[in-house]
């Protein structure tokens, strides 16, 4: 193989590999947006689940704060995050009741 042809065949590895990695960021990207709850149903279909946030990751506040993110370790089971109803128990969380608006 000459160095004409070393340098196509590694420009295509690499086309290839970049193409790959595209492909599969894309699908993270994609996975995580369906999991997030889908606001335009309407809070029937959204519930509060306790024990699962992580660390900074609670989406409002809790016992010594009012605030999202503030969590500050993780699973701690006051500390909540919203998710579709029936996913709470499915990922280890307990459905926290809440005020009707």
């Amino acid at each position: 193989m000459n160095e004409d042809e070393k340098t196509t065949a590694r420009s295509i590895a690499r086309n290839a590999l970049a193409g790959v990695l595209a492909l599969g960021v894309s699908s993270l990207l994609a996975g995580a947006a369906s999991a997030a709850p889908d606001w335009s149903e309407g809070l029937e279909k959204i519930e509060k689940c306790g024990g699962v946030a992580k660390a900074g990751k609670n989406d409002c506040g809790a016992k010594g704060h009012n605030c999202a993110g503030m969590a500050a370790t993780d699973n701690i089971p006051d500390e909540w995050v919203f998710t579709p109803v029936g996913v709470c128990e499915k990922i280890g969380g307990k459905v926290l009741k809440t005020k009707k608006l």
